[in-house]
């Protein structure tokens, strides 16, 4: 055995002996969905399948996959039509589509603060996040999650251009950035936001443009990045901004200048997802409704939630126990998945709970009440 070998294993059991290991799970069909972020029905919709089949074969999307970079061969019309479109929505200058939300915020974290700025992050910001702003060359620091005097501390502290990192909906506990105080610190201090969109995209705004725009302050952030692999139901993200950020990201950029663009179909996905909301925008409502009678339920059975959003958090405590809940929750009808350190902090181990609009009044009741039973038996 290796070296190497031999180090691997070695990681790996200190990781199954904290109970923290990671698993693919197979497919839990058959189980009430309570864990996707599937949040508006999209990504099982038939019409919406129907429609991206369509587009595919009225526009003659032959090609499987891109074949290279946008730079080089990877580039359409359709693409460059799409991120016109996006712009419209998310009433911004100019879009540059992405692979993927992590892609990127990888590359506006490391391509735009430079050597001597400084990157402000909260703690509980995702993961791409923080690596993006890791492969940076700017000093980081996080501050105390939604916590603005926190916040403002270290951003008298800090040095060069300042760029604040934060998210619309958090993903672990669903709770909501406090956009229109942190827009009002931001240019008190002459700093610059960048905002992930990721859990908003879809499900806020009008046309599922998000958090800053339902709040009229898209014109206030320099930097908002959209997931389309979450409430959209497809894949792929893009950046929205100024056609200047649009030329940067394209010149500096590293995960955009060095990956192989969407694929046709991709590109299609996104443009009916996008015209299937519009003629459905009444799912949000549905949604809402969803979250409202869960927090009710569960308001009647003694517990509360920060979150008012379709991200429901319920905090356990220890890794095993976590699961041992989960399970139980799994064998009663319900896919309902730990989150467990190193994830989040060691002792805030939780069931994520995600709320759709196609669970019933009925479905979350029985999850609420079978959740309230288990833990009472499992201490």
């Amino acid at each position: 055995m290796s070296h190497l070998q031999s180090a691997l294993i070695q990681r790996l059991a200190q990781r199954e002996m904290e109970g923290a290991s990671r698993y693919l799970k197979s497919d839990q069909r058959g189980l009430v969905d309570f864990t996707s972020n599937d949040y508006l029905g999209l990504a099982q919709s038939e019409d919406l399948f129907q429609n991206i089949e369509k587009q595919i074969h009225t526009h003659s999307l032959k090609l499987n996959g891109a074949t290279g970079s946008r730079l080089l061969s990877g580039n359409s019309d359709h693409a460059e039509e799409i991120e016109k479109k996006l712009a419209h929505i998310f009433k911004s200058e100019s879009t540059l589509l992405f692979n993927s939300g992590y892609t990127a915020n990888l590359s506006v974290l490391s391509s735009l603060p430079q050597r001597g700025d400084t990157i402000l992050y909260d703690e509980l910001a995702h993961a791409c996040m923080k690596d993006g702003a890791r492969l940076s060359l700017a000093k980081r620091f996080n501050f105390r999650h939604n916590d603005l005097n926190d916040l403002e501390s270290k951003l008298k502290l800090a040095t060069g251009k300042i760029f604040i990192a934060v998210e619309s909906i958090y993903s672990m506990d669903g709770d909501q950035c406090p956009l229109q105080e942190l827009v009002k610190l931001s240019e008190k201090y002459g700093a610059f936001i960048i905002l992930d969109e990721a859990h908003s995209t879809g499900v806020l705004g009008p046309a599922g443009a998000g958090l800053a725009v339902s709040l009229g302050l898209q014109d206030k952030i320099d930097v908002r990045i959209y997931t389309f692999g979450k409430g959209m139901g497809i894949h792929g993200a893009c950046v929205a901004g100024s056609s200047t950020l649009r030329d940067y990201l394209i010149n500096f950029a590293r995960p955009f200048i060095y990956t192989t663009a969407l694929p046709p179909h991709s590109i299609a996905s996104i443009d009916c997802a996008f015209d299937f909301l519009d003629q459905n925008i009444h799912l949000q409502k549905v949604l809402d409704k969803k979250v409202k009678h869960f927090l009710h339920t569960l308001n009647h059975v003694g517990e509360s939630s920060h979150s008012n959003s379709s991200i429901q958090s319920i905090q356990i405590g220890g890794n095993e126990k976590t699961k041992n809940l989960a399970l139980a929750l799994q064998q009663k009808g319900f896919d309902v998945r730990p989150i467990l350190s190193p994830t989040v902090p060691k002792g805030t181990e939780r069931l994520r709970i995600c709320l759709h609009t196609f669970n019933t009044d009925k479905e979350i009741s029985r999850l609420i009440q079978s959740l309230q039973a288990l833990k009472s038996s499992l201490g």
